[in-house]
């Protein structure tokens, strides 16, 4: 029980910090898509549109049916899967897959616009397959590790109510603990994708897929 709970522990930061990552490297390196937070992308749209943009800033709607379709798929993968981890595998692959075509076009100096939003979208699709394992399996981390607005609520409550306790509450405490490891996770994979992407670019998104893959491969026994 004890390990089955640090497992849960280190599964969460890992999710956090790939989805932060992964959100900031398309946010700086393609043309401020953002690969988790999807409906971030409706503002960036708007603010776009007003600024006098091209037709090009009409791909961020793409990034929502996109998304749509990943879920459906992540469901579909779940119904015939025997291991729950199999989504994060494929998620997994497809980040790998995007990185290496990054590297590829970079290679090919095919460096348009179409290429990196090529790339973008498939990061969405990774995304969204990571967010349908978070809705199917929610037991298996502390909380959602896409979307840190729900955390950062759960987290203010419990600081609430701790501060009204005298930080006697045990559960509570353990609360905002799980609260704190998806919000810091998610913050430091925010701070590395930023780097990665400002220096290195969408290539990079070949680490998070293999930490994903590795993460299947360690829980390849799991049903």
């Amino acid at each position: 029980m004890e390990l089955q709970q640090k497992n849960i522990w280190y599964v969460t930061l890992l999710l956090t910090m790939i989805a932060g990552y992964c959100d900031t490297v398309t946010f700086v390196a393609a043309d401020s898509i953002f690969s988790a937070h999807v409906t971030g992308n409706f503002i960036v749209f708007a603010y776009q549109i007003i600024k006098g943009y091209d037709i090009h800033a009409w791909v961020k709607l793409l990034t929502f049916p996109v998304f749509i379709i990943a879920v459906i798929a992540g469901g579909r993968i779940a119904l015939k899967a025997t291991n729950r981890y199999t989504i994060l595998f494929w998620e997994g692959v497809i980040l790998v897959l995007s990185g290496i075509a990054a590297y590829l076009f970079d290679y090919f100096n095919n460096t348009s616009e179409w290429a990196i939003y090529a790339v973008a979208m498939a990061t969405v699709f990774a995304m969204g397959l990571q967010n349908a394992f978070g809705k199917l399996y929610a037991k298996e981390t502390h909380g959602p590790t896409t979307m840190m607005t729900g955390n950062v609520t759960q987290a203010s409550l419990d600081l609430g109510n701790l501060l009204k306790s005298g930080l006697k509450d045990v559960e509570v405490l353990l609360s905002f603990k799980k609260q704190l490891v998806t919000i810091i996770g998610f913050l430091i994979g925010c701070f590395m994708g930023a780097v990665a992407g400002k220096f290195f670019g969408l290539g990079t998104l070949i680490l998070p897929g293999t930490a994903m893959i590795i993460c299947y491969w360690y829980h390849r026994e799991v049903r």
